[in-house]
């Protein structure tokens, strides 16, 4: 278990703590791996009844190192290898039968929102704001969050924060239903918390039932498939040099020129 992952087994919730506040808890490979790692563990143990994930420092998840993709574009062989056996986090995902909760504050980034979109229930708080940047850095939606952010919000909603990059609050959040709620910053954790008690306490085999028969899981994965092949490639291409190089010297990308 890498340090900027923290876990803790409490009465039958397993809580997954980002803790990597200095760099925004930017999620790493090695981070995603233990993500994975731990909620495919889960799927089979019964001790862990619900998974709760929240965020230690001011926003919840900056979303993916931009150092990883740089790598990648750049050539870096040891990193595209790493890149082409997938997501550790969101295969597991894909494909968990554990209930999921999650606590979300400050900036959720990326991975950060579509993650939410594999979680059973999620608590946000109230000035919380959720971006999906991808198309910004020349990327493509991933985590199937194609196909399961439009049918949560809708197409329009979806692509004006998938291609356009705009930002929602925790409050709109909860209106369109990416949440539960939208509770004070103060109230968050506790919120979360009681909320994963609150599954603990059901009949764990019914409850898995339930989660099961409310996912297409061949669906979720052949999307994430299809994601992943228009991802890596965009991943190596020209206009994620120039969207990573924006950012970095913290300007507006110029595409006109890539070609």
């Amino acid at each position: 278990m890498t340090d900027h992952i923290l876990s803790e087994l409490s009465g039958g919730v397993l809580t997954l703590t980002f803790n990597r506040p200095e760099k925004k808890n930017a999620i790493t490979r090695a981070m995603y791996q233990t993500l994975g790692d731990a909620i495919d563990a889960a799927n089979d143990d019964p001790a862990v009844r619900c998974i709760l994930f929240q965020a230690n420092g001011d926003m919840f998840t900056a979303g993916n190192d931009l150092a990883d993709f740089m790598a990648v574009n750049s050539g870096d062989a040891s990193a595209e290898d790493a890149r082409s056996k997938g997501n550790p986090l969101l295969i597991a995902l894909g494909r968990a039968k554990t209930p999921l909760v999650a606590a979300v504050h400050g900036r959720a980034v990326g991975v950060g929102v579509t993650m939410l979109l594999h979680c059973d229930l999620v608590y946000v708080a109230e000035d919380a704001l959720l971006t999906t940047p991808f198309v910004n850095l020349a990327l493509a939606p991933e985590a199937a969050s194609s196909l399961l952010l439009p049918a949560r919000i809708g197409h329009v909603r979806a692509f004006a924060m998938f291609v356009l990059g705009e930002a929602i609050d925790g409050r709109t959040a909860a209106a369109w239903g990416i949440a539960n709620a939208a509770v004070p910053a103060a109230e968050l954790r506790d919120r979360a918390r009681r909320g994963a008690e609150a599954i603990v306490a059901r009949a764990p085999a019914s409850v898995q039932g339930a989660k099961a028969l409310m996912r297409d899981a061949p669906a979720i994965q052949e999307q994430m498939a299809r994601e992943n092949a228009i991802f890596s490639a965009q991943l190596k291409s020209a206009e994620a040099k120039e969207a990573f190089a924006a950012f970095a010297e913290k300007r507006q990308p110029d595409f006109s020129k890539v070609v």
